[in-house]
């Protein structure tokens, strides 16, 4: 995403009693930092007095935030593999509380990653900042039972999926917004599968395979190998085969590395705009589950679901899931829409067959994109609006909202002090008038 050539002023631009109101934003992985990228364009086209800081990747950085610290220390997924974690994600918890305390922002605005977001909007609470958490967390999927815990952690949750607004308010969960899924301005249909190919000097007609094994290294680590033996496997059939591995920018490096063995040579792109490029040119795709089923399904392309994690994440969460579908395409049309190969099914066989079959099948791909346009409808953003610009709507009007309106029961710090009135943060802003960054929350 290309930045706007006049983006609002971030942390560090601008002495901050001088500023405007302040946006708070924490993406904690590729999707979210989408989202947020897109967001921040939305409230700075309503405000383009807004100053933004937090945490966010390349696509937020490249409009300007400049990130607390890198998001890819919070792209961790799965108990096992957060466990040896816990030491680093506790000291980038420390750091945005602090952040936060510091800057005392108009509201702080999380999106997704419910395993940081929640606890730290759960932290801040008693400093008196309106809090706004960004894509629902899948409480309905799995542990319904911590919907107690986290259920007054926000004054609003903005959902991408209609039916998570009734499941929340079903429970008595107030100020629940549904706003439409961001993947659907994503410019995904407006890619282009002839320039593709021609970039890539593939054969006109050459069968094009999209493999797409997440953003977290973690996921990157388990999917990649099972592609690579399955790419074998695709290329025994059909022998002109062309395999796109679609990654982050943060990831790019690890996965080039990971495919220089590769028997079957891939084609390893980064940036939305060769993505779309490489969805119009697929025959079909072998995918993670998350964000990217639905890239896949609004570009058309048949795909297969495959997952894997650590045996022990895998076995706590069987016990845990509620749902019988892991790909949210199945999920919102209550059947199986595309395939699912997860843990022990995941094998580069059953990989590799799914995908043929796909591609020599034209009906067996034509139910799929049948089965696409079902659900497809259901992400629309109310109003005729975009979902960043119905996101943002909702986040500039609780802005406008007197806290004490928004949590009567809440006790506000002393009207003097520096948590209400800024001045931890004022103070660091030399009489000069020149600028300083906050101090360090940590050596």
């Amino acid at each position: 995403m290309k930045a706007e050539p006049h983006m609002a002023p971030v942390q560090g631009s601008l002495p901050l009693r001088h500023r405007g109101r302040v946006v708070w934003i924490l993406a904690g992985e590729a999707s979210g930092d989408a989202i947020g990228a897109r967001l921040m364009l939305a409230l700075h086209k309503r405000d383009p007095t807004l100053v933004f800081a937090g945490v966010g990747g390349s696509r937020m950085e490249a409009l300007g935030l400049c990130s607390l610290f890198p998001m890819t220390d919070l792209s961790v997924m799965g108990l096992a593999e957060v466990l040896p974690q816990l030491r680093k994600l506790s000291q980038r918890m420390l750091e945005a509380e602090h952040d936060i305390a510091l800057r005392h922002p108009d509201v702080v605005v999380t999106i997704d990653s419910p395993g940081f977001s929640l606890r730290l909007l759960d932290r801040i609470a008693p400093l008196g900042v309106r809090r706004v958490h960004y894509v629902a967390p899948q409480f309905w999927a799995w542990q319904e039972r911590r919907l107690r815990q986290y259920r007054e952690v926000w004054d609003r949750l903005l959902c991408l999926f209609p039916f998570e607004k009734k499941w929340f308010e079903k429970r008595q969960v107030s100020d629940v917004r549904f706003t439409g899924h961001p993947v659907l301005e994503a410019g995904i249909k407006q890619g282009n599968a002839e320039r593709f190919r021609r970039k890539h000097r593939f054969n006109p007609n050459a069968p094009v395979v999209i493999m797409m094994a997440g953003s977290r290294k973690g996921e990157i680590k388990r999917l990649l190998p099972l592609f690579r033996l399955a790419s074998l496997r695709i290329r025994d059939k059909v022998p002109d085969v062309r395999i796109v591995l679609p990654v982050t920018p943060e990831q790019a490096h690890f996965v080039r590395r990971m495919v220089r063995e590769w028997q079957v040579e891939p084609a390893v792109i980064t940036g939305s705009a060769e993505k779309h490029d490489a969805f119009a040119a697929a025959s079909c795709a072998l995918t993670k589950s998350g964000t990217s089923t639905l890239e896949l399904a609004l570009a058309g392309v048949p795909m297969v679901v495959a997952y894997r994690v650590n045996p022990l994440s895998a076995l706590f969460a069987r016990h845990l899931i509620k749902v019988p579908f892991v790909a949210m395409i199945n999920i919102m049309a209550r059947r199986t829409v595309v395939p699912e190969l997860l843990q022990g099914q995941c094998t580069p066989e059953n990989l590799a067959n799914n995908a043929l079959r796909l591609m020599m099948d034209p009906a067996a791909a034509q139910a799929q994109r049948d089965g696409y346009a079902e659900v497809l409808t259901q992400l629309e953003a109310p109003g005729n609006m975009t979902p960043a610009d119905a996101a943002a709507d909702q986040i500039l009007n609780i802005m406008d909202t007197p806290l004490r309106q928004l949590r009567p029961d809440l006790k506000l710090p002393p009207e003097n002090s520096p948590e209400r009135t800024g001045n931890l943060v004022s103070d660091q802003v030399p009489d000069d008038g020149t600028v300083s960054d906050p101090p360090s929350p940590h050596p």
